[in-house]
């Protein structure tokens, strides 16, 4: 069994089918990009409800055994954006820089990053990172916080992920070493 990393599409419309989910594919586009380590995806697209998305978010950490969760959609600030509520309710720690850093990112771009709520935090040896739903945002947002994200899995006890270091570098601490090596 490989690597597994969670990608969870949140939108009403593309769990209905009446909408084509485009965040997901962006996110699994760009982790096969960013990452050298093989992984398997494990991808669901489910509607906006807080106790659906938390019951997936649940599912993909302790029965999947996923060790990185992007979740795409619903971070915004309408009536049915709750992916934000469903993180926090799930995760043991919150992780404010993420969310920080992304919006920092989006907002030399476009104005209304100002409007996103995403947030990052862990459940036991799984980093929960909430993207936002278009594919040139995904892109921008995994580009500004991944070289964190290794070492992050690495201290929550997730497995080592290996960057290509010609898209981006995982910034580790001098001296850490991969396990059994």
């Amino acid at each position: 069994m490989g690597t597994k990393i969670g990608i969870l599409t949140v939108s009403d419309r593309a769990s209905r089918g009446e909408y084509e989910d485009r965040g997901g594919p962006a996110i699994f586009d760009e982790l096969g990009k960013i990452l050298s380590t093989d992984f398997e995806p494990v991808r669901r697209v489910i509607p906006d409800e807080q106790d659906l998305i938390e019951k997936t978010l649940i599912e993909m950490v302790d029965e999947q055994g996923c060790c990185l969760i992007c979740t795409t959609g619903g971070t915004g600030p309408a009536a049915r954006d709750v992916t934000p509520e469903a993180t926090e309710a799930v995760c043991d720690k919150i992780l404010d820089g993420f969310g920080e850093q992304m919006r920092a990112v989006s907002l030399a771009i476009v104005p209304t990053a100002i409007l996103s709520r995403q947030i990052a935090g862990t459940r036991g040896s799984c980093l929960i990172l909430n993207l936002p739903g278009k594919p040139s945002a995904v892109h921008d947002c995994l580009m500004a916080v991944f070289a964190a994200i290794p070492y992050c899995i690495d201290l929550i006890g997730g497995p080592w992920l290996d960057t290509d270091e010609d898209v981006v570098q995982a910034f580790r601490p001098k001296g850490a070493k991969k396990p059994g090596v």
